[in-house]
């Protein structure tokens, strides 16, 4: 494969960094932390001296060192950092990968590509160039500024440094409680959404020492993203497959550690995968709709290949792997996979007059009878991710019967709890699509599909959010235990059989999961002496009945700045980009608000947070009735109700912001960012205490220690440039 292989979407211009006083020093300051300094000469072209030099003049630490997990388990963090500075060859120098590895994350690492926007900035050559007197004098501005906020180097190093949270899961002790539910599963927090079988002892996605944790929790599973094509080839279409024998040893050998431990692995199946046009040229029997977006086909199920393949793999994967808890299954929607994935069946000649139930089961049905062709007592849970008619379509129940009709009768049916819930805040009527912790499960139309397969002989499970969401995942869960107590007895009156507790977001193995097993009152006795345990509860009630005020939607969620929180940029200009997936907030305050005017959506975060606040203050104003037991567990809460509040307080500035800067208001754009520059200061010291504040495992790092001290500099720069 060559560079000029890798996607460049319509290659726009890209966004100017105007805080640094020229390109080459943004590269220098967000890759500091990333690669040793020998690496960055050698992509400016210039001696590793002048690279010490230039860094020491921006006010970079000369102390530092260069933490090598970054490379291993942050790669899409440094990408992010670097998509608007290098082009494609620097950007593969910089990572030591190959156009193929790059290719892969861009297309199968949970959507990475239209995370980045499916474009690629048309990105020059990078270069070292000496500064000219302006620039030299604009330099040293820039390092006056890091100094105003970071007045000494070593408080610019971690306290504890990125991923150290992997080296502290251990055993929890467990006061028990009852076990509402048959099943339960969770995505492991040491999985990315990568090739994750190819290597184990690099990159471990079940360690011994996690297992353990969610072993004491109660935790009995958990679930990985697993890619068929990875772990068995298409006959004459091997080169596809490299490596699927390593994967196939290296998957046996995590389901049989997970049972250890009383846990299964649960493989996430969206098969039949489409494919990359090469493949088609082999494979013209397996040719379905054209997916010109994302290089690639659907497969047609229609014609029989596909599904004859589906149910071989499933059958020698689980074959290979015995001790495999078993997979559940999405036909909808998420990457392509048979042709009617995107509610497209009509460009395709044999699919155009199916129905789309058949198209849904027939899937199913090949998956079911492969695996337990190997492995009978597997449980294959279908999940009913996007079930319906058209793509148009809101109420979906009767669909959803339908399907349920064509399903084998030995699989477990699964709804997501909230989807289709009714939202209103702010007097504005929405619904869940997705996932939501925030506007409480499970929705009307959920609770009728879970009674109707119940009513058919099937069991049925509740794929929930119990930690995060996307409303706020950089954190790794939010202090909001009301809400999920309520949540989760609502499933227990209906008599659901399991629970899948997190999609990508939320598997860490603490927090919110201790409700499983006990409510929230005999929680706070547990953690909390008499003293305090009553008031944590009216701080927790005052935190979850903040966050009601969310106003949710799927563009919101996704796209909306709560995840970046701090760390993304103002811009005194617009940029004209569109706000991404999980991947680029901008300044798009029309795709951050979706479905809510303006002046509504400000509105709703100032609630969320000034609710959040009192909260805040109410536990500030226990820290002298702590007891010696009680230190821990309250700074704890104390961290995770800081940080939430740091990432949606620093939304509603942002909204604020932008309408300011669109109104001209140049006095209330300077207050905005002068409350934001407070609050990159509160989350700098959080994010430098612990490290899993801004961690997601399938996004890695939301932002570094830098990243924050150049929000700082962007505060200051935009600060100046409207008071001038």
């Amino acid at each position: 494969m060559n560079i000029s292989d890798l996607p460049m979407g319509n290659a726009p211009v890209p966004v100017r960094f105007e805080h640094f006083p020229v390109k080459w020093q943004a590269f220098l300051w967000r890759n500091w932390e990333y690669v040793p300094p020998a690496k960055l000469a050698e992509i400016l072209q210039c001696p590793e001296q002048t690279v010490l030099d230039a860094a020491a003049e921006l006010g970079l630490p000369m102390t530092h060192e260069v933490n090598p997990k970054w490379l291993l388990f942050g790669y899409l963090t440094i990408i992010r950092s670097n998509w608007h500075l290098l082009n494609y060859r620097q950007l593969l120098q910089l990572l030591d990968w190959t156009p193929e590895q790059l290719a892969y994350t861009l297309k199968e690492e949970d959507f990475f590509w239209a995370k980045l926007g499916a474009l690629k900035p048309a990105c020059g050559e990078l270069k070292y160039m000496p500064l000219t007197p302006e620039e030299r004098k604009a330099t040293a501005l820039f390092r006056e500024r890091v100094r105003k906020h970071i007045p000494q180097e070593c408080e610019m190093n971690y306290s504890e440094q990125p991923f150290t949270f992997a080296e502290k899961y251990a055993a929890q002790k467990f006061s028990g409680g009852t076990e509402r539910f048959e099943l339960n599963f969770i995505h492991s927090y040491a999985a990315s959404c990568g090739d994750i079988f190819i290597d184990i002892e690099k990159r471990d996605p079940v360690p011994e020492n996690l297992l353990q944790q969610y072993a004491s929790m109660g935790i009995r599973g958990v679930w990985m993203h697993a890619i068929l094509y990875l772990l068995h080839p298409v006959k004459g279409s091997e080169e596809f497959s490299r490596g699927y024998e390593t994967r196939l040893r290296n998957l046996s050998v995590l389901a049989e550690r997970c049972k250890k431990y009383g846990i299964g692995i649960y493989l996430y199946l969206n098969e039949p995968r489409g494919m990359p046009y090469a493949f088609y040229e082999k494979n013209p029997d397996w040719a379905g709709v054209d997916v010109p977006r994302n290089h690639m086909r659907a497969n047609c199920t229609s014609r029989q290949k596909p599904l004859e393949w589906l149910e071989e793999a499933c059958a020698a994967v689980f074959e290979a792997a015995p001790a495999l808890a078993g997979a559940f299954m999405i036909t909808m929607s998420e990457n392509p996979t048979h042709c009617n994935y995107a509610f497209n069946k009509t460009a395709c000649p044999l699919c155009r007059d199916r129905d789309g139930a058949d198209l849904i089961a027939e899937v199913v049905a090949a998956a079911e009878r492969g695996i337990h062709a190997s492995s009978p007592g597997a449980k294959l849970l279908v999940s009913d991710w996007a079930w319906r008619e058209k793509g148009t379509d809101t109420d979906n129940a009767a669909f959803k019967r339908k399907v349920i009709d064509r399903l084998p009768k030995n699989v477990w049916f699964m709804s997501i709890s909230e989807w289709g819930k009714e939202t209103g805040a702010g007097g504005v009527k929405g619904s869940v699509v997705d996932y939501s912790i925030s506007q409480v499960g499970p929705s009307r139309e959920a609770a009728e599909v879970w009674r109707y397969a119940q009513s058919r002989g099937l069991k049925t499970v509740a794929k929930i959010q119990m930690n995060n969401s996307w409303e706020l995942s950089a954190v790794p869960y939010l202090p909001v235990p009301y809400l999920l107590q309520e949540h989760l007895d609502n499933l227990s009156h209906l008599g659901v059989d399991g629970l899948m507790l997190s999609w990508t977001l939320g598997g860490y193995p603490g927090g919110n999961l201790e409700l499983l097993y006990k409510n929230v009152e005999v929680l706070a006795a547990d953690k909390f002496s008499v003293n305090v345990a009553g008031k944590i509860c009216e701080a927790w009630h005052l935190l979850s009945d903040a966050f009601r005020e969310f106003p949710f939607s799927c563009p919101v969620i996704y796209v909306g700045p709560m995840n970046y929180g701090s760390m993304n940029l103002l811009y005194l200009k617009d940029t004209g980009y569109r706000a991404t997936m999980i991947g680029y907030p901008y300044d798009d305050l029309t795709g951050w608000r979706d479905i809510y005017p303006e002046d509504i959506f400000e509105d709703q975060f100032r609630k969320v947070t000034e609710g959040w606040k009192k909260g805040l203050e109410l536990l500030a104003s226990l820290k002298e009735q702590l007891k010696p037991s009680d230190q821990a567990p309250y700074e704890e809460l104390r961290r995770m109700a800081e940080a939430s509040y740091c990432h949606l307080r620093s939304t509603y500035l942002q909204i604020r912001f932008v309408r300011q800067r669109n109104a001209g208001d140049k006095a209330a754009m300077i207050a905005t960012v002068q409350e934001e520059l407070s609050l990159v200061h509160q989350l700098y010291e959080l994010a430098r205490m612990d490290s899993r504040i801004g961690f997601e495992a399938s996004n890695h790092y939301y932002y570094s220690l830098n990243d924050l001290i150049e929000k700082m500099v962007n505060c200051e720069d935009v600060i100046d440039r409207l008071s001038n």
